[in-house]
């Protein structure tokens, strides 16, 4: 047996565990999922959970809001995080500092705990409220229960993060290039637009694809702090599970969700592969 055959057989046997592993975790209970939503009340095969999805109006109302609340929060965390990247890469002083000291906290603090801390403050009877109280404003907009306190969680929880990353992404472009381009008269937005985005939108797209799973995929924050109707899938799956015992129902959209995330996950990897085949020309 050759020397190569022996490294493939043991490269083979380290991976194998893990492969191992992820069909158990993931792979199986997609497949078991799949098959679920494929069969009707009395067990057999058809599409009436889908069609019931995408056909009555929670259900399809819920795909809508959970779809409409993904994009405009994942549009926000992009924006505010990419403020948040460019503004500490280019820009020095104390409150740089207070920032790059701050911007991490949230990931430490558990979701539930965050959620609270959202209810307590943002409440119709939280601090909030009780601070505007003396000034006279006596009612603030809605904001718990609602979509507005969705989409504040889920800047809590993916601003870091994705600040985190870009950080590190516009880190990595050396000063001697824009100092260049400034000395061939390019302004601020030519070099934003044809330098710096350019050179992290790999890092962006990254950033992009994991906030659109997160968020599409919430439960905790949207549980505690959204509306009763119309809910996230998320929340709409575990009340077709445990309330009404529609598990065909519930798999179906299980599957659906996982349909979503794999258009998104798919665009991404085309779009790597594409970027390392020209970087190779």
């Amino acid at each position: 047996m050759s020397k190569a055959v022996k490294q493939g057989i043991l490269g083979l046997a380290l991976v194998f565990p893990a492969f191992l592993l992820l069909c158990l975790v993931v792979i199986v209970p997609i497949l078991l999922a799949i098959n679920e939503s494929l069969k009707d009340d009395q067990g057999n095969y058809s599409l009436q959970s889908y069609q019931t999805l995408f056909t009555d109006k929670v259900m399809a109302g819920n795909i809508w809001f959970t779809l409409k609340l993904t994009v405009i929060s994942v549009v926000l965390v992009l924006l505010i995080s990419y403020a948040l990247a460019v503004y500490m890469r280019f820009s020095g002083g104390p409150i740089v500092a207070g920032i790059r000291k701050m911007y991490m906290i949230p990931i430490f603090i558990p979701s539930v705990i965050a959620s609270y801390g959202i209810i307590n403050m943002y409440g119709n009877h939280g601090w909030l409220s009780r601070l505007l109280l003396p000034f006279g404003i006596e009612t603030i907009p809605r904001i718990i229960f609602d979509y507005k306190g969705i989409i504040l969680a889920n800047l809590w929880f993916n601003i870091p993060f994705t600040t985190m990353l870009l950080t590190s992404a516009l880190a990595g472009i050396p000063n001697s290039v824009i100092e260049s381009a400034k000395d061939v008269g390019a302004g601020r937005l030519n070099i934003f637009f044809k330098l710096i985005v350019p050179l992290s939108y790999r890092t962006m797209l990254v950033a992009v694809t994991f906030s659109f799973m997160g968020i599409i995929g919430g439960f905790t924050a949207p549980f505690l702090i959204g509306p009763n109707s119309p809910q996230v899938l998320g929340v709409a799956m575990r009340q077709v599970f445990s309330v009404y015992q529609e598990t065909q129902l519930a798999s179906a959209t299980a599957v659906f969700m996982f349909v979503l995330c794999s258009v998104m996950g798919y665009f991404y990897i085309r779009t790597m592969i594409k970027d390392d085949k020209a970087s190779m020309h």
